[in-house]
């Protein structure tokens, strides 16, 4: 194994010399993992809409050894998404790392229903906001010959899922498109993770009566974000049970797979 494979597969990573650029940090994962990145001394662009909650985690994130900038923005406004990641790199020089996390789950009636205003919404956020993500970076990222684009995606993109049509699609989109970016950008120097977690205790889970397979705790879930970055894994999924059902899932025949997922309910 060359120097450069044992250099690019380690978990060592010093994270303060490293720029992040965070979508979606105002709550849930983001928030989790911009007080851990913190923690281990990163310089941090926080974007959410909420500034009154960005502002409450930049001021956590210095308490816990890090710098914090703040952009309110909407992932959804291109514009607006590459004007706060200029803002940032003109301050600190340029983005490391970009985490493309903002997303909604849609479990709502409407989106359920098909209903294609609410499932346009779903889309635009999180398709399309993690596409302006990525554009909002790519450009220094090119010139450098240098980066890090890491996706917060979900192992409901696997297969369609019961009352999941719209997140299932935006999250195998998602997928798809990260893929291809990592593909297109290798001969620049330019990494991409995809990460694919199960159920994690957030408010995007939150409300459900039913229980959901092999759930993890919030704390229990980030250190899996932070060794996939560090290690730059190309795709990580996790918990690992529920990671081995899914992937099972992708090969078992139509009709089979109906019968199994049919009966899920862990959406409700």
């Amino acid at each position: 194994m060359s120097h450069l494979s044992v250099a690019r597969n380690s978990s060592f990573m010093n994270w303060k010399e490293k720029t992040v650029f965070l979508t979606g940090a105002s709550s849930g994962i983001g928030e989790a993992l911009a007080v851990a990145l913190a923690g281990k001394g990163a310089t941090i662009g926080l974007l959410a809409r909420r500034k009154e909650l960005l502002d409450d985690l930049k001021s956590r994130c210095e308490a816990a050894g890090g710098t914090a900038r703040v952009f309110a923005a909407d992932v959804v406004d291109a514009e607006a998404v590459s004007d706060a990641a200029q803002a940032f790199r003109d301050e600190f020089g340029r983005i490391d790392i970009m985490i493309a996390n903002a997303g909604i789950g849609g479990n709502d009636a409407l989106t359920r229903a098909y209903d294609p205003a609410s499932v346009k919404k779903l889309i635009d956020i999180n398709v399309l906001g993690a596409v302006n993500s990525i554009y909002a970076v790519i450009g220094d990222m090119v010139e450098k010959k240098s980066g890090h684009i890491v996706g917060i995606s979900s192992l409901a993109g696997f297969r369609g899922l019961p009352k999941s049509a719209a997140y299932s699609a935006s999250k195998a989109a998602m997928t798809t498109f990260f893929e291809s970016v990592r593909l297109d950008q290798a001969k620049n120097g330019i990494d991409v993770t995809v990460i694919q977690p199960g159920f994690i205790k957030t408010p995007l889970t939150s409300g459900r009566s039913n229980k959901m397979p092999f759930i993890m705790e919030l704390d229990d879930a980030i250190p899996h974000f932070i060794r996939a970055i560090e290690q730059n894994q190309r795709f990580a999924a996790f918990p690992w049970q529920l990671a081995t059902i899914v992937r099972l899932g992708k090969f078992m025949p139509a009709w089979l797979y109906d019968r199994v997922a049919g009966r899920a309910r862990y959406r409700e």
